[in-house]
Parts: C-alpha cells; structure tokens; sequence
C-alpha cells in the first residue's frame, strides 16, 4: 500500500451525554455551547483552537507534528450534557454530515470526536447512527477512528462501522488531548497499511458515577490491567462503564479491544483479552457502590472547619446536580440547609440562574436586594429558596481554563455575579456548567486556597480542578435529591436492558467466548 501525500483527514463529530430525565437538548442548546460549520472549525484551526474539544485539539496537534496533511472539517456539534436531543434536529445534524463528507472531494480518514452516551428522542443510539452514515459514505477502505469519553456506550453498530475506538483512560478525563494524539498515531499507521481487528464485550452492569474514578477503586483497577495488555498485536483496550442516567437500551459496561490484524492470531487476541477483563469486572461487580455523606453530617462538617481554624479546609460534592450529567445546577438542598443552620465562611458554586445572574448586574455591584433563586424553574427538584443577599463581583464573558478537565478550553459562562448571604458565598452563572476549574471562581476574586467550606455543583471532575489544594481526604460527596444522583435507584431504570446487575441483585453472568 502506497501511503498517500498530504492525506486528507475528515474530522466531525456529534457530542453529547444524555441523561434521559432532563430537559431535551434541543437545537439551541447546541447553538448556545459548539455549533462548528467547515468554515467555523478552519478559523479555530488557524487560531489557537481553544474553542475545539481537547480531543479535536490532541489529533489535529499529533497530525501537524508527525506529517503534512490536510484537515477536512465537517462539522461539531456539542451540548452540555442534558436530555436526549431533539430527533429532528439530530437528523439535520446527520444530513449536514453527510452532505459535508459527500461534498468534500477525496477522502484517506475520518476522525470522529464523539461522547458515545448520547440519545435523541427517538433513537437510543444516535452515535452509531453518525459511525454508521462515515462508514456508508467513504466505504470499507477509507480508516475511520473515534474517540470516546469512557461514560458512553459502544453499540455493535459502533463498533463495526468504525476501525478503531479510542476511549479515555482517565477520570477526571484530563487525558482528552492525549487520546486524540493517539488517534492521530493509529491514524498514521492506518494509512501506512496497518488493518485492525476488534472484540466488543457488553457486561450487563450498571455503576454509580461515583464509583467510577480512576485514581483508585475497582475501575482504577480495571483500566490499570487492561493497559498492562497493550503490547503486540494489542493496540487497544478501552472499558467504557457507561452513563447509568442515559437509562437506555445500550446501557451497560462495554469492553473493545482493537488488535492488528496483519499478526497471527490477533483476533484470538482481542477476543480472549476482552473475555478476561469482562470476567474480572463481572467479579468485582460488587465494589461498586455509591457512599454517600448526609446532608446533616455535611451541615456538621462545615460548622467543624468553619469554626476550627486548624482543621483542613472541605469540599461538599452536590453529585446528585452535576450539570456535567444532565442537572440543572440550581437545587438548593445543600444551600438552604447551610444557610439555615448559620454556617459561616462558605462558597457554593456554581448554581446556574440566569434570571438572576442578570438581576445582579443590573443592581451592580455593592447593591442589596432579595436573591429569588429559580423564580421561573419548572424542573423537578430545583425549588425555588429566598435570602437577603449583597452583589460582591460581577464577570461577564469567555473564560479559559487553567488546570484540570477544562485546561486551554475557551467557554462562555454568560453572566456571573458573586452574591454574599449572610456569611455565605454564592457564585451564580448563566450558562450551564459544573464547577470543574478554579478559575470560574478565580475570575469573580475567590482564592481557592483560602476558601474552608467548598460546595461544588459537579459529580467527579471538580477533583482534577481543586487538587491544588484538596486531597481526596478532604472531599465529601453529598446525598440529597437530584436528576443525577447515584443512587440507581431513584434513576426510575425502566429501559436498560434487564437483567443488569445491580437492578437484578441475584443474576448470573459469565462472558462469552470469543472465537
């Protein structure tokens, strides 16, 4: 095989995780976060692509180092994590990429950047309906490779339509950039001949978000194994746990492992790696449980550090509304309890209101008035709270990240305004967005190193974000009620696919033999 000159390398992607009890992600949510045209990708590329997702970012950056080549931008589309995405904006979506593919002349690869836990309205697995429609367009020959955040779910429909998938290994995800280069490396040895072969094992197990890190615990210690496997014909083992909220037919744990196919016995490879590491989840099923902190023992915690200057500063993680997975931001459970009990010297962040983010800077700055959290909130769980508040700062604008999951990424939080209740520090936003990065507080003034109590609107990221200043030991994730809570069972589970541990307590499972 001759490898081509200057090759011309597709890149789209449809990106979005959905939590199947939140609002539908419709075409303004897309609007509002990254609606990326040919042209609009171009600019960023000829820019410093703090705009593109880090995974976009890591291939195109790889490509530009090891070869000349020419990117092909399709199109990018990506929400915030939210409800399923309206079906027929989603097939415009569709349409748009294959139009774009069918217009764009000659075509070596594709690169697809995707979440892989998205659903649309009428559709369960509208990434395999963007794998499947790359494939139809530039035929059997032409490479494709995909990059997945390790929540989604991979369909055999996904898998057969690509070449290779690429999942994140860690989480926090701070290794986006680091997977599309890899991408980009497998890409180049695509297009100097290298043939794949994969392996796709479902697990029939569902996992609370929280019990998915990679630092340490039974998915550490999966992904670290599965690595240790990646020698040759192995290219690739990626385990994917899945996004229980998604509460769909392709939910549950989906291992692929990818081996080269010009090796002897390469496919009895990736099959018999995928079957091991499929038993030892299957084994390990138990390991994964939620453990969660009281609301009163939080409220306890935070008069303990509040008061006792010599105790280490805290971190209360509201898990159950991370607008990183579909929640709105803006419950006040943990806000209200605080403010109830008199608890001092405390920052909640962010609670997204854009009512009343743009109250405050109409007020300005040093103004006093009645806050109205969730005036005109129709969604359950986030009820409306009250309190005589002071606007301290005011921020307005792009924000770009500076350590952890959104470092080098340029967003726009919208208006922002940091309000004082009565001992209480709250930062409120516009645009929905977990607290992951230090400086969404550092821009309204904050010192994250001199905060004692931290209540933070996100489910696991934020950890990547605050480990400047906060180990492990200090972070205390907290049960109260949400569209992402861990707890399974308060997801109303009722289209995954059964049986699935741990819905089906008593069931038995082993992995399938792969010939």
């Amino acid at each position: 095989m001759t490898t081509p000159r200057n090759p011309r390398i597709a890149i789209l992607g449809f990106v979005l995780e959905s939590n199947r009890n939140a609002p539908v992600s419709d075409r303004q949510s897309f609007l509002d976060s990254l609606y990326l045209d040919a042209d609009a990708i171009n600019h960023e590329l000829a820019g410093d692509r703090s705009r593109l997702p880090g995974t976009v970012q890591g291939f195109c950056t790889e490509m530009d180092r090891t070869q000349r080549w020419t990117p092909v931008p399709i199109l990018l589309a990506e929400a915030p994590p939210g409800g399923p995405a309206d079906h027929r904006f989603f097939l415009e979506i569709l349409e748009d990429m294959r139009a774009g593919l069918m217009a764009s002349g000659p075509i070596d690869g594709v690169y697809i950047s995707e979440h892989g836990a998205g659903l649309s309205t009428q559709d369960d697995d509208p990434d395999g309906a963007v794998f499947a429609m790359v494939r139809d367009v530039v035929g059997a020959a032409v490479p494709i490779i995909a990059t997945l955040d390790l929540h989604g779910h991979v369909t055999p429909r996904m898998q057969h339509s690509v070449d290779v998938i690429v999942a994140y290994l860690t989480n926090p995800h701070v290794d986006q950039l680091e997977r599309g280069c890899e991408a980009a490396q497998t890409m180049t040895a695509m297009l100097s001949g290298l043939k794949t072969t994969s392996t796709l094992i479902k697990v029939p197990m569902i996992s609370p978000a929280v019990s998915l890190l990679t630092a340490q615990g039974p998915y550490a210690d999966l992904i670290n194994y599965g690595q240790t496997l990646v020698s040759s014909p192995i290219l690739n083992v990626s385990i994917l746990a899945g996004f229980a909220p998604a509460n769909a037919s392709t939910n549950g744990m989906s291992i692929v492992v990818t081996a080269d196919a010009g090796q002897p016995e390469a496919a009895a490879a990736a099959g018999q790696i995928a079957q091991e590491l499929a038993d030892r989840a299957w084994a390990d099923r138990h390991r994964y449980k939620a453990q969660l902190t009281s609301l009163e023992d939080a409220v306890a915690l935070s008069r303990e550090v509040t008061e006792n200057p010599t105790k280490p500063a805290i971190i209360l993680a509201d898990v159950a509304d991370n607008p990183g997975a579909g929640g709105r931001g803006n419950t006040m459970y943990i806000l209200q309890r605080l403010h109830e009990a008199g608890i001092k010297d405390v920052t909640v962040g962010m609670i997204i209101d854009p009512e009343l983010a743009g109250e405050a800077h109409e007020l300005g700055i040093g103004a006093q008035f009645r806050a109205k959290f969730n005036r005109s909130e129709t969604i359950r769980f986030s009820e409306r709270f009250e309190a005589d508040a002071r606007v301290e700062r005011l921020a307005d604008g792009d924000c770009v990240g500076r350590h952890g999951l959104f470092e080098g990424r340029r967003m726009d939080l919208g208006r922002c305004a940091l309000l004082s209740l009565d001992g209480i520090e709250v930062v409120v936003a516009t645009a929905r967005q977990q607290l992951a990065e230090p400086a969404f507080l550092e821009r309204l003034g904050l010192d994250v190193a001199k905060l004692r109590v931290l209540v933070v609107k996100s489910r696991g990221h934020f950890r990547a974000g605050f480990d400047e200043h906060h180990t492990p030991e200090q972070i205390f994730e907290v049960g109260v009620p949400g569209l992402t809570t861990p707890i399974l069972g308060d997801l109303g589970l009722d289209r995954v696919p059964r049986p699935i541990f741990p819905l089906d307590p008593d069931m038995e499972w082993k992995a399938p033999h792969c010939k």
